[in-house]
């Protein structure tokens, strides 16, 4: 006997032996004649003091959270200090500008010229800062401020083909 029908005619078994217990307690089983009434008046209760017990927390929290609505769009205009266009290639980026000062603030305009690529922006620590998708047809934006000196990483973070790992980009941040 194969492997697969050893198991399926061990399922079907056990199955069956579970339908029978169901139908064994289902059979044995009596209607109750108990007065779930004060049960049924508590559990109400307690539902109604749940219900303004969320009343009276959400919608201040929901306030607080919301206050600053409505977020800017994403094509907003921008006030940034340099816009630099970047493209993603199997496997390497062309960024048009590598170098700048802290206290900038750059607009990456991110595109793909062949597959998806996640642009992600890391600092020295190899700690993510800004990240992006990059794909074909695609203009997306992303702003970041510099505010330590140092070269930071530009990775590929969307598994792109064999050489993803070498696509590695430096970008230099300078003191004033």
């Amino acid at each position: 006997m194969v492997q697969q029908e050893a198991v399926w005619l061990i399922s079907l078994l056990l199955m069956s032996l579970i339908l029978l217990v169901f139908i064994f307690v289902y059979a044995r089983s009596q209607p109750r004649q108990e007065d779930y009434t004060p049960l049924k008046d508590r559990a109400y209760s307690l539902r109604t003091k749940f219900f303004w017990f969320l009343v009276v927390t959400l919608i201040p929290t929901a306030l607080y959270l919301l206050r600053d609505l409505p977020y800017p769009g994403a094509n907003a205009e921008t006030q940034a200090d340099h816009v630099v266009d970047v493209t993603g290639y199997q496997w390497r980026w062309e960024i048009s500008k590598t170098e700048f000062k802290v206290g900038e603030t750059v607009l990456f305009r991110v595109a793909s010229a062949d597959v998806n690529h996640g642009f992600g922006l890391y600092d020295q620590n190899l700690r993510l800062v800004a990240q992006i998708q990059s794909m074909p047809g695609y203009v997306n934006r992303l702003q970041y401020t510099f505010d330590k000196p140092g070269t930071y990483k530009a990775l590929c973070m969307e598994y792109c083909g064999t050489a993803h790992h070498g696509m590695i980009s430096d970008i230099q941040v300078v003191a004033r």
